[in-house]
Order: C-alpha cells, then sequence, then structure tokens
C-alpha cells in the first residue's frame, strides 16, 4: 500500500489547509504545545513523547522539528493517514496503528520506558467519556512523575449559554486568518477517494471504520470535565495555557 512521496507531499500540504478551517490558530497552538513539552522536557536527554491521533503527522513533525533529539511515537487508527505521514514526514516519528481507547491499544505503542509528554489535537473529544477516562489513566500510567499530557482541543463552556458565542468568536477568528476559503474535511475525503495511488488505502479505511462505532459522544466536554477526569486519572495539576473561543490547550502534570 505504499504511496510516492510526491503525492504524499501534495495530500498532506491539502490536510494542513483543510484543517485550518476547524483549528482556531491552528498554528499557534502547535507552537504552544510544543512551547510546553520543550519546557518540561528541558535538560533530559532524549525525550520519549505520545503523539495521539497523529493523522499525517502534523504535531510530531513540528515537535521533531523543534526538538530533534526527541524520540515521538505517532499513533492513529487511520491507514491512509498514516501512510501519508510515514512517507512525508518519515523521520519525524515512528508512526504506530492503533484504536486510541480500545482494549490493548497501548501495549501495540511497544514502549520501552515511561513517555515524557503525550500531545493531541482535536483527537480525544470523540471518545465517550467513560472511554476517555480510562484513556487518561492508561497515560498517566505511561508517563513519568512530572510528566504532561498536552490536548489542544475545542472545550465548550461549561455554562451552556455561552456555547454558542464562544463557537462565534472562533469562527470569525477563522475567517479573518482564511481558513474558511479552504476545501472542508468531506471534500478532502472525496478528492481523496478519487486519487488512484490512495485507493487501496482508502478501502482500508472504509473497512475498518465499518467494523467500528465512529459516532463519538452528542457532544464535546467542557474544559471543567476534562480537568476533573484528568484529576480522577492521577493528574495532579490541570490547568489551560492558551485559549481563543472554545479552542484550548490544556495541560495535565503527573504527580511525583
Amino acid at each position: 500500500m505504499g504511496i510516492s512521496m510526491a503525492v504524499a507531499g501534495t495530500w498532506v500540504e491539502r490536510w494542513e489547509r483543510q484543517q485550518q478551517r476547524y483549528a482556531v490558530d491552528r498554528e499557534e497552538r502547535f507552537t504552544v504545545i510544543t512551547d510546553v513539552v520543550e519546557y518540561i522536557t528541558a535538560g533530559r536527554p532524549r525525550p520519549l513523547l505520545l503523539d495521539l491521533g497523529c493523522g499525517p503527522g502534523s504535531l510530531a513533525a513540528r515537535l521533531a522539528g523543534r526538538m530533534p533529539d526527541a524520540e515521538v511515537v505517532a499513533a492513529d487508527m487511520d491507514p491512509l493517514l498514516l501512510e501519508l505521514g510515514r512517507t512525508h514526514h518519515a523521520d519525524a516519528a515512528r508512526y504506530v496503528d492503533t484504536v486510541i481507547g480500545a482494549d490493548g491499544w497501548t501495549d501495540a505503542l511497544g514502549l520501552r520506558r515511561p513517555l515524557d509528554g503525550a500531545v493531541s489535537t482535536t483527537a480525544l473529544h470523540y471518545l465517550p467519556e467513560p472511554v476517555l477516562l480510562d484513556t487518561y489513566r492508561r497515560l498517566a500510567a505511561l508517563l513519568r512523575p512530572g510528566g504532561v499530557l498536552v490536548n489542544g482541543d475545542h472545550f465548550p463552556p461549561g455554562d451552556a449559554s455561552c456555547a454558542g458565542i464562544t463557537a462565534h468568536v472562533g469562527r470569525c477568528r477563522a475567517e479573518r486568518t482564511g481558513g474558511h476559503a479552504h476545501e472542508d474535511w468531506d471534500a478532502w475525503w472525496a478528492a481523496a477517494a478519487r486519487d488512484p495511488e490512495l485507493a487501496d488505502l482508502y478501502a482500508e479505511r472504509a473497512r475498518r471504520r465499518a467494523a467500528l462505532d465512529t459516532t463519538g459522544p452528542d457532544e464535546d466536554l467542557p474544559l471543567e470535565r476534562h480537568a476533573d477526569l484528568l484529576h480522577r486519572a492521577g493528574f495532579r495539576h490541570v490547568a489551560p495555557v492558551w485559549r481563543f473561543g472554545d479552542s484550548a490547550v490544556l495541560v495535565a502534570v503527573k504527580g511525583d
């Protein structure tokens, strides 16, 4: 199912543009996540990092660019996106095919030492709350004392009456920065399905999705609920370090 570097480059570039529609100040959010990881791993030789729901390696590549001595493990369930990452960002990470939240998903990571940091961006909000709590607990078990989970995602306000306001502010910001001008998620996947070089990978993706419940929860959990789940999972300190509208970067530090 291998693909050429030229095709991978084209589709990763289109992915980057497409994702700007959905992540407010996406590049700034990546930078903030990397700032946190760089801070928490300062002075540690070859820090070990896990990118959850890595897609085609967008965040993994940025981490590797800023922290060339880090070892990055990038995990996702999508065979097409993983192959794009392995081809276009081959040196950024070791890519692992696993379903986050499924039974035994951490075994597939092949980790031989504790993690210094785990990161994610717009990949955990689809997990039902009980699965999310279990995932947070498993991540806490994988992290060293003082290690961090850094999650950039959509976190609506706890006061539901303000949800429309924060979402509107985020959409306005995206429009001002040009994100609305790019193709959307459905258009990207429809175009990818028509590329002969991606046909086998797309078919495998469709087969896997048909076998899984990919509906996700009815609504995203507010930041405060994530913080509660993280505390219950064993993280001592939890705080947002960046926020705009309903987009935020949430940092959770494992206790000593």
